[in-house]
């Protein structure tokens, strides 16, 4: 039974945001028309893998946009430009992620919605259509990234025949035909991303194994967090790894993918459980991940970092490869992009390691393609309160980002592509805050999340955290605009720049009086509905 005073707060809510519903009884929407069933133990187990498998899903799917084309990229780049000495940074900002994974989980979780559908339900109409427009963007980069390298590949595997605007028409036409798997079992779905993964490990475990990188500089620069000789361009680097890696449509993503197990809301003992089996599900899944990266910045890192345009470019050309002429007969040191990279391996490896190396790349995308999708429907559906058809949630998330894919295929030749990833990941740097802060907002509530609120540590700790990522990703973006020299860019981003600041101050100011700073809160107007979670079960009566 509600209390009087949740059913005015919960009709309050109503007139700033609509109706607020109970998520166990909306009509089912993407990913959801199945729950995996958690198996009961007889007796009770601190730990019991069989649960833990019933929980082994989401965050494989979460983890692969720690995989995408995108970040492949930044992996071989940093292998090239620094060798080994950027491990440490790629450790350190996988860990971060998975911290702030286990907030968008906990979300899912304790309240049974989804961040699009918290926000749509806590923010004023005007900054949650605001909220939604960055989301969007960010989605619409990523996928811009995932679909060109689903095409990269393509070209790459039929030397050069199939074009990029073709592979990219025929990545959005498969992945149409891949998302419609769930129709035959969530679980068959999930174990189509998880070949898809497998598929990443063994590719880029043979270039692995196949250059065979000193362990010892691996291990070092893994764990001995110091760059030395580094200069701009290895900080700049170090920067884009980290925003690679933490991205904004993943936080909302993942928690949407957790609403997929059939929990018990109303038992905070099945709610802890939950919780604990997608941490270390997270954990798993992420490890996974990063050794999958680590493969790519270490053969890189063993076999090009410190080479020349002049040296690869004779290599090439003694093994007759026709790709010669990318590199010109001067002595700066190698860029690489996802396309050149599989070009030199080839060269130096044999034909074998450019083919595997563009099956992994294709791996990469086309699963990162999906789940990009996934992320597009679960953002509509929870900020427009969207309740369409498949067909029809499809075709609109999916189209998106046809249109801008499709003119870059047609106006960018394949092989100089670099300067538009470059761009791509600065539109998703600047949208992060846009994910970030509502997670770490809607987690610290006590009205919406009872007792699984963010405690003191993680308010302090995941402030800082965020504070530091969205600080390295701005940086990346000056870096970026300051590079382009041009007085007009300068005048429009300044201008640009105001305006996203008082957004994100907006944010903040939410987030600092959910954090407990209630003397911001000056007028009383940051009012939220009550907790969707109820208490405990009542005991009977003996």
């Amino acid at each position: 039974m509600k209390t009087e005073q949740e059913e005015d707060a919960a009709q309050e809510a109503e007139t700033q945001s609509g109706p607020v519903s109970d998520p166990q009884h909306d009509p089912v929407s993407t990913y959801f028309e199945q729950k995996v069933p958690i198996p009961e133990d007889d007796v009770p187990k601190l730990f019991s893998f069989r649960k833990l498998w019933a929980f082994t899903g989401p965050g494989f799917l979460m983890s692969i946009a720690y995989l995408d084309p995108g970040n492949i990229e930044s992996d071989l780049q940093s292998g090239a430009i620094a060798g080994f000495k950027l491990l440490w940074v790629l450790l350190g900002a996988t860990i971060i992620g998975l911290l702030l994974q286990r907030l968008a989980a906990r979300l899912g979780v304790v309240t049974g919605m989804h961040l699009a559908e918290v926000c749509n339900r806590h923010y004023p109409t005007v900054p949650r259509i605001i909220l939604w427009l960055m989301v969007e963007l960010a989605i619409i980069g990523s996928d811009m990234q995932e679909v060109i390298g689903c095409a990269i590949a393509f070209n790459l595997l039929s030397v050069g025949r199939i074009p990029l605007w073709a592979g990219v028409l025929i990545t959005i036409f498969d992945t149409f035909v891949f998302l419609f798997l769930d129709k035959y079992g969530l679980r068959k779905l999930e174990a189509f991303f998880g070949l898809l993964i497998t598929i990443m490990a063994f590719s880029f475990g043979y270039e692995y194994v196949r250059v065979a990188p000193d362990q010892a500089e691996v291990m070092k620069g893994m764990f001995v967090p110091y760059c030395s000789g580094c200069g701009a361009a290895q900080l700049e680097q170090a920067v884009g790894i980290v925003g690679a890696v933490i991205m904004p449509h993943n936080i909302y993503l993942h928690s949407a993918l957790v609403k997929s197990r059939d929990i018990n809301r109303g038992n905070k003992k099945e709610v802890k459980e939950a919780n604990k089996y997608y941490f270390i599900e997270s954990s798993i899944a992420l490890f996974v991940s990063f050794l999958i990266n680590v493969f790519v910045v270490a053969v890189f890192a063993e076999a090009f970092y410190g080479k020349t345009n002049m040296e690869v470019g004779q290599k090439c050309n003694e093994t007759g490869s026709p790709h010669s002429e990318l590199f010109p007969a001067n002595n700066q040191t190698l860029e690489v992009d996802i396309y050149k990279g599989g070009v030199v391996l080839g060269c130096f490896f044999g034909p074998a390691a450019l083919y595997i190396w563009a099956v992994g790349i294709l791996a990469a995308g086309q699963s990162s393609t999906m789940t990009g999708t996934y992320s597009g429907q679960f953002v509509m559906e929870g900020f427009l309160n969207l309740r369409w058809s498949r067909f029809a949630r499809v075709l609109l998330t999916r189209s998106i980002a046809i249109l801008p894919t499709l003119l870059v295929a047609v106006f960018e030749d394949v092989q100089h592509l670099t300067g538009m990833n470059d761009f791509l990941n600065v539109l998703q740097s600047i949208q992060l805050p846009f994910a970030l802060i509502p997670i770490l907002t809607f987690t610290s509530l006590t009205s919406l999340m009872n007792d699984f609120a963010n405690g003191l540590v993680w308010k302090i700790g995941g402030g800082l955290l965020i504070l530091l990522v969205c600080a390295i990703n701005i940086y990346f973006v000056v870096v970026y605009v300051t590079a382009l020299d041009s007085t007009v860019i300068y005048v429009c981003s300044a201008l640009l720049s105001i305006i996203y600041l008082s957004f994100i101050l907006y944010l903040v100011w939410h987030c600092l009086i959910a954090l407990g700073v209630s003397c911001l809160d000056f007028r009383r107007s940051v009012q939220y509905p009550p907790a969707v979670l109820v208490d405990e079960e009542p005991e009977l009566d003996s």
